[in-house]
């Protein structure tokens, strides 16, 4: 889908990106070969010719940050197909709702193993930073409204500019409302027993239940809740990029016939 995109480039806006789709020019590559672009002069077709060849050039080496820059948050799920094996499915714990409440623990899931950083042991600022160093995409539930800022305000610095596709906004678009537990309920997404039923404030007690009390066993649940979370962003984000891509090209596909 980030192929199809030209919402990166300067001047062009969802309707006049839906227009080229229309008209056949679906791709960066239909757009250089074009010798012509209706209501595009032949120096601004230069300007742009150039910016999409720049954009191939950027994503061939794998920039997935030039991307995050030159398109806007709400369509940043884009990058998925193209970044998803360099994803980082974040989620964090805290002992509170506050922006300012300590952050727990942090859960990254990269695809394949899942890396657990806990509030006393390993969650420091050069082990979070080392971790995210190397992603290409954040994906996250509600991150934009509370993961992330609260990451930013008690380690700064190590959220990396890639793009950052936040699934609660992004399901929304797809008709699905109310938090993670209740969507992948919604789409059959099962979770271990023992994690099933848990919410974030049982998150907070089992939290207590080990700093105040040294129960192993509380530490040990929280921590099998939070990958349960981390694991299960990757099974939406996809079914999400399949959806919205669809619904994009449909869209434009039925506007061809009209």
């Amino acid at each position: 889908m980030l192929r199809n995109s030209f919402i990166l480039l300067n001047g062009i806006g969802a309707q006049r990106e839906m227009a080229l789709w229309r008209s056949g020019v679906l791709e960066w590559r239909d757009f250089v070969r074009e010798r012509r672009i209706r209501g595009v002069s032949e120096e601004r077709k230069d300007v742009m010719d150039a910016e999409l060849l720049s954009a191939q050039e950027r994503l061939n080496r794998n920039d997935s940050a030039y991307f995050a820059s030159r398109i806007a948050r709400r369509e940043h799920w884009r990058c998925l197909h193209e970044f998803g094996k360099g994803a980082a499915y974040l989620d964090i714990e805290t002992t509170g709702i506050s922006l300012r409440s300590p952050i727990t623990l942090v859960g990254i899931h990269d695809g394949v193993r899942t890396h657990t950083l806990i509030r006393g042991r390993n969650l420091t600022a050069s082990n979070l930073r080392a971790i995210l160093s190397s992603s290409r995409a954040i994906v996250t539930f509600n991150g934009s409204g509370f993961d992330l800022p609260v990451i930013a305000a008690q380690f700064p610095g190590c959220i990396p500019e890639v793009p950052h596709i936040d699934l609660r906004h992004v399901m929304r678009r797809l008709g699905y409302r109310g938090g993670l537990k209740a969507i992948e309920r919604e789409l059959g997404v099962e979770r271990d027993r023992r994690v099933e039923y848990m919410t974030g404030e049982d998150a907070v007690y089992l939290w207590r239940l080990w700093e105040r009390e040294g129960k192993r066993n509380a530490l040990e649940l929280l921590v099998e809740y939070n990958i349960e979370d981390c694991r299960n962003l990757k099974g939406i984000a996809d079914f999400a990029y399949r959806s919205l891509r669809r619904q994009t090209l449909d869209a434009a596909s039925k506007a061809c016939k009209h």
